[in-house]
């Protein structure tokens, strides 16, 4: 919970001061508005915009590292698997798996609808000659949006497989 509040704090400040200093609280409500219909796109469009089905390549793009800050990251579960020396995010009954799974789908819509104002804002910024805002803007969608969406494809690639098993089963 701590590290989700400080990455999110990071992050969403320097949108926040951008919104309030530069644009209109009606844009903001319009552009988040617009945004916000994205969270109504079935679990099938995530599927097809995913980049791969190979775990290699999420690993290639540095996804790893990303998931060592996660919410569920190796960080995190090191700590607390030391404290608590049975904890395990994912267990290897058919529920656990499967919430896991389709846990993803909600991570990823949530930092989708987050890429989609940043991203409007962002050319919002360029389009009025912000470009430091641009800059800024760019690198804060990068890392809170773009790649803990690579890193919810990355798992279901990891997961796909057990899923694919027990809905067999």
């Amino acid at each position: 919970m701590i590290p989700n509040m400080f990455w999110t704090a990071l992050f969403l400040i320097p949108i926040t001061i951008f919104c309030y200093t530069y644009i209109t609280p009606k844009t903001v409500y319009i552009l988040l508005g617009v945004s916000l219909t994205s969270i109504f796109l079935p679990n099938s469009f995530f599927d097809k915009i995913q980049l791969s089905r190979s775990s290699r390549f999420y690993k290639k793009m540095g996804v790893k590292y990303i998931n060592m800050l996660a919410q569920n990251g190796t960080l995190l579960n090191t700590f607390l698997k030391k404290k608590h020396p049975g904890f395990k995010v994912v267990s290897r009954s058919k529920t656990s798996i499967n919430k896991q799974y389709y846990q993803t789908y909600f991570f990823e819509k949530f930092h989708f609808l987050l890429f989609l104002f940043f991203t409007s804002i962002t050319i919002y910024a360029g389009i009025r000659g912000h470009f430091y805002w641009v800059f800024i803007l760019t690198i804060s969608n990068l890392l809170y949006n773009i790649y803990p969406n690579l890193l919810q494809q990355y798992i279901r690639v990891k997961l796909k497989s057990a899923v694919t098993n027990n809905q067999r089963s």
